[in-house]
C-alpha cells in the first residue's frame, strides 16, 4: 500500500465517523480528500464521493435506527423529493466549470456553518420536538437540498441536518439519524445523474468505501453519548473550517500565499467564535 492510499484510507475513516456521529460532513471530508489527496479530477471526485457517502450512510442507518433516533415518514419524503432534485443537479453538472462547483460548495458550507453555530431562534439548544414536519415543506426543502446535492457532490447531510434542527425543531440526535436515510437516497440518486459523463475507479471507490463504513459504524455508537449543544456546536465548526479550506484553494496562488490575508481570517474567526460564546450565555442566562 503505498503512502498516498494509506493515508487516503485513514482519512476515509473519518468521513464515516463524521457520518455516523454528526449526520452529515461525508461529502464536506470526500470532495476535498478525493481531489487534494487522492489527486482525483473534480467531477469524478464528486461522483466517487457520492457512491462512498451513499453506501457509507446505508451502512450507517443501523445503529441509528435500533436506538430509535429516526424519522421514518419525514426521511423518507424528504429523501425521495432530494433523488429528484439530485439527479438533475447531476445532469446539470456537466455544463458548470468545475471550480465554481467547488467554489459554490464552500460558500454553501460557510452559511449552513454560521446558522448551525447560531442555533434555532427561540428555540434553543433543545426546543419542542415536532411529531412530524409539514409534507410541503419537506418536499419543497427535499428539492432544494437535492438540487445542491447533485451539483456539487455534497451527500446532502450539512443541510439536512440543519433544516431538520433548525427549522423542524427535531432534536438533534434525531435529526442525525433521520439525515442519514435522506443522504443515502439522494447520493445514489446523484451518482445515477453523473455516471452518464463520469467514469469512476472502482477499486479506489470501495477501498475509500469500506474504511468510511468501518467509521461510521463508531460514529454511530457514539452518537447516542455526545451533548446536544456539543454536537450541534461540533457540527457547525467542522463544516466552517472545511469551507476555508475549500473555498481557500480556489483563490489565485498569490492570495493564498498572503500572510496578511490568512491573518485576516484567522481574527475574524476568533471574534466569530467569541460571539457565538457570547451569544449562548446569554441564552443560557435567560429564564
Amino acid at each position: 500500500m503505498t503512502g498516498g492510499l494509506a493515508l487516503t484510507l485513514g482519512l476515509a475513516v473519518l468521513i464515516g465517523v463524521s457520518l455516523g456521529l454528526l449526520g452529515g460532513g461525508g461529502s464536506i471530508l470526500a470532495v476535498p480528500l478525493l481531489v487534494y489527496v487522492a489527486d482525483l479530477p473534480p467531477r469524478e471526485a464528486i461522483a466517487t464521493s457520492l457512491l462512498v457517502v451513499g453506501v457509507t450512510s446505508a451502512v450507517g442507518v443501523l445503529p441509528h435506527a435500533r436506538a430509535g433516533r429516526i424519522r421514518w415518514r419525514t426521511g423518507l419524503i424528504f429523501g425521495l423529493a432530494g433523488m429528484a432534485g439530485a439527479y438533475a443537479g447531476g445532469r446539470l453538472a456537466a455544463f458548470v466549470p468545475a471550480a465554481l462547483l467547488l467554489t459554490g460548495f464552500a460558500v454553501m458550507m460557510l452559511a449552513t456553518a454560521t446558522a448551525m453555530i447560531r442555533g434555532r431562534r427561540g428555540g434553543g439548544a433543545g426546543g419542542a420536538a415536532r411529531p412530524e414536519l409539514p409534507t410541503l415543506r419537506v418536499v419543497l426543502d427535499g428539492l432544494v437540498v437535492g438540487l445542491v446535492t447533485g451539483l456539487v457532490g455534497a451527500g446532502g447531510g450539512f443541510l439536512v441536518v440543519p433544516a431538520l434542527a433548525l427549522l423542524g425543531g427535531l432534536p438533534m440526535p434525531v435529526a442525525v439519524g433521520t439525515s442519514l436515510v435522506v443522504i443515502a437516497m439522494k447520493s445514489f440518486a446523484g451518482l445515477a445523474g453523473y455516471l452518464s459523463t463520469v467514469s469512476i475507479d472502482w477499486g479506489l471507490a470501495a477501498a475509500v468505501t469500506g474504511a468510511a463504513v468501518l467509521g461510521s459504524l463508531a460514529g454511530g455508537r457514539l452518537a447516542g453519548r455526545v451533548p446536544e449543544a456539543v454536537l450541534r456546536g461540533a457540527f457547525g465548526w467542522f463544516v466552517a473550517v472545511m469551507g476555508v479550506f475549500v473555498l481557500a484553494q480556489q483563490l489565485p496562488e498569490r492570495l493564498r500565499t498572503e500572510p496578511l490575508l490568512w491573518a485576516v481570517v484567522a481574527g475574524a474567526a476568533v471574534v466569530v467564535a467569541a460571539v457565538a460564546v457570547v451569544r449562548r450565555r446569554t441564552r443560557t442566562r435567560r429564564p
